[in-house]
């Protein structure tokens, strides 16, 4: 019985030990030059395949995942908008928001290169030893704020070039003065920017787990040695 118990209990425990060892000794066994080499591949992959997707017609628009949908006041009020005879400008209002969002996303790619290039060895230790989407956040920490920045005039282009921005704006200004709506839907432009780059984050993300669950599905030998490790 004793026998039994200690096998249920302290086996598990013992090879769950022995696997974490292995995969810290596999980790800490790369040379630092492998582990910044094959997170670097991994990044310009995931990257690329990410602005890939999404910065084409139909990128955001065709995707339910990072479609961009009406901030959430203005799908409240779309029964009684298409009441109103409005229906058409709201779903016009969103081929806009994602077509606007599919000709900014191509900017990114030179950020995130860069991104890239900018990572230390530290850095991907860190990135190799963090979790499933620690990639992920590398890119939004490095890359965020002036990937908004460069967003945000072809967004802003792109809307007006609709009509349908400027509406859009006079509607979100009155409401923001009640404090109905969040600073960031206060204009088409600060709204579908934000989603924009949630959307590339979502992807690249995406494509980071596809390389975690498969390394050496990614074609990529360094890719494959390196992300093997953490099996």
């Amino acid at each position: 019985m004793l026998r039994t118990v200690l096998h249920r209990s302290v086996l598990p425990l013992l090879l769950a030990t022995v696997t974490c060892s292995a995969a810290a000794l596999s980790l800490s066994a790369l040379s630092n030059q492998d582990a910044a080499s094959g997170l670097k591949a991994a990044l310009e992959k995931g990257s690329a395949s990410a602005v890939g997707k999404l910065g084409v017609p139909g990128g955001f628009l065709d995707n339910d995942k990072v479609k961009i949908q009406l901030p959430g006041l203005l799908e409240q009020a779309r029964p009684l908008l298409q009441m109103s005879g409005r229906g058409r400008q709201l779903d016009d209002l969103v081929v806009a928001m994602n077509r606007a969002a599919e000709a900014a996303v191509p900017l990114a790619r030179p950020l995130l290169i860069n991104a890239v290039k900018s990572m230390t060895v530290t850095d991907a230790k860190n990135i190799l030893a963090g979790g499933n989407t620690s990639v992920t956040d590398f890119f939004r920490q490095k890359t965020a704020q002036p990937l908004a920045v460069k967003f945000l005039p072809i967004v802003k282009r792109v809307t007006d070039r609709s009509g349908l921005g400027t509406q859009y704006n006079a509607v979100m200004s009155q409401t923001a003065k009640f404090q109905l709506v969040s600073g960031s839907q206060a204009s088409v432009e600060a709204y579908v920017t934000q989603r924009a780059l949630d959307g590339l984050y979502y992807m690249v993300g995406e494509e980071e787990k596809a390389i975690r669950r498969d390394p050496l599905g990614s074609g990529s030998a360094i890719i494959g040695k390196v992300f093997g490790s953490l099996k």
